[in-house]
């Protein structure tokens, strides 16, 4: 059985590849009596032969008919879909400032879940990086979005821009999202407008057992995405009654995020 190219080592998936908002489908063709299918490399893999930017490559040796492709498909260390399911690219922002605090943790098991369900995804720990505040020098709005300042939040929007779904984390502080969320929110300024067609969760967590309270919070979120074009809320999780580090882990909403997660 043929093996994956050396010139990639992304992880193999079968279905779909994404570049932008292209798609192209596993492709399956009968050569006498032999199965060959195509396989997919996630990103833009540029392969010998292919035009640059081509993600495609067939195993020259066959599959065989008699043993099932996706069993064939999962020995090359890949994941295996059917035609109905649709993969998405999820950015997760955490923006807890403790390392596997209450709502970093839901982000771990709403990661989990989507990753089980054959999406990919990236969190971003926002307290990790070096993101300073909009100054409302409107520089970027000038100069194509550009901003003045030079930081990671200039990584940080592009990787916005390529996801297909946006996670949002906060503790609760004060019935509103913490300063490292409102930060990164303000700055996305730079370029909103382009930041069109997301698919939106929000995870909140907090010592309040009450989730009508939460809803002061979630209406931060709400504003943002009323902001951005096309932008479609999907799902909320509310981690209440959790006040110490890790008092999520024995709540509701750690099963809530993973099944959410999974039906991304």
């Amino acid at each position: 059985m043929g093996k994956p190219i050396e010139e990639t080592t992304k992880k193999i998936i079968f279905f779909p590849y994404r570049s932008g908002t292209a798609c192209s489908w596993y492709h399956c063709c009968v050569h006498g009596t032999d199965l060959f299918l195509w396989i997919i490399f996630w990103q833009n893999t540029k392969i010998p032969g292919e035009k640059e930017g081509a993600a495609v490559h067939r195993i020259r040796e066959p599959f065989f008919a008699s043993i099932p492709i996706q069993a064939q498909v999962q020995s090359l260390g890949g994941y295996f879909c059917t035609k109905t399911e649709v993969m998405k690219h999820i950015v997760v922002l955490s923006g807890s400032p403790r390392k596997g605090g209450n709502s970093d943790i839901l982000c771990d098991e709403f990661i989990r879940g989507a990753v089980d369900a054959g999406n990919t995804a990236e969190k971003i720990t926002i307290s990790e990086k070096k993101i300073g505040y909009c100054t409302a020098c409107d520089y970027c709005q000038a100069n194509g979005g550009e901003c003045i300042q030079d930081d990671d939040m200039t990584e940080i929007l592009e990787k916005i821009l390529a996801c297909d779904v946006l996670v949002l984390a906060t503790p609760v502080y004060f019935y509103s999202v913490n300063a490292q969320m409102k930060t990164v929110i303000d700055r996305v300024y730079a370029r909103y407008t382009e930041i069109s067609g997301k698919e939106m969760y929000y995870i909140l967590t907090a010592a309040d057992t009450s989730v009508a309270n939460m809803q002061r919070t979630v209406e931060c979120f709400r504003g943002f995405a009323d902001c951005l074009p096309d932008a479609k809320e999907k799902g909320v999780i509310y981690g209440t009654g959790a006040w110490a580090k890790g008092d999520i882990k024995t709540l509701p909403a750690m099963q809530q995020a993973y099944e959410m997660g999974k039906s991304v």
